[in-house]
């Protein structure tokens, strides 16, 4: 089973039509792309075919990814307002020594949201739930460097300054 991810209603809506995209449009141009490909014959020489069928199965890979997702999403625009970090919050912390601006929520809807979006199951993201501002910790990156942090604001995303 999945960890539920936070999604803004943004998020949310552009993966459902990234979903609904690549099952309506994608899904069958790629079928015709592979009949038209077996139509020239022999499938063991045949390149077209071949890499109709690997973009085949990258974009049903990418529909069960999507579907997963979404089924276990969490979506509001705000979450509640108690200076404690949670999944749908701006951080600001100094991170290693440097000043970090990020949401804490799903890496994979990302998207353009014009900040830098980390996981609550990243190291980083991982390290920094349920802390509060004025809070100092530590954590061990992928790298095996143990990174400080301090926490210096976090606010609902869409209220942050």
């Amino acid at each position: 089973m999945a960890d539920t991810q936070w999604l803004t209603r943004a998020q949310y809506d552009a993966l459902k039509a990234e979903l609904t995209e690549r099952i309506e449009q994608r899904r069958p141009e790629i079928a015709k792309l592979i009949d038209a490909a077996r139509q020239e014959g022999d499938l063991r020489e045949n390149g077209g075919y071949h890499a109709a069928r690997n973009e085949q199965s990258m974009n049903e890979t990418r529909i069960l990814a999507l579907q997963e997702m979404l089924e276990h999403a969490e979506v509001g625009e705000t979450p509640a307002n108690d200076g404690v970090v949670e999944p749908g919050m701006v951080v600001t912390a100094t991170v290693a020594g440097r000043e970090q601006k990020f949401l804490l929520g799903s890496r994979d809807a990302g998207g353009d949201l014009g900040i830098q979006v980390f996981s609550a199951r990243a190291p980083l993201g991982a390290a920094v739930m349920g802390h509060k501002p004025g809070d100092k910790l530590t954590y061990e990156a992928p790298n095996g460097k143990t990174i400080e942090v301090e926490i210096l604001e976090c606010v609902p995303y869409g209220q942050e300054g």
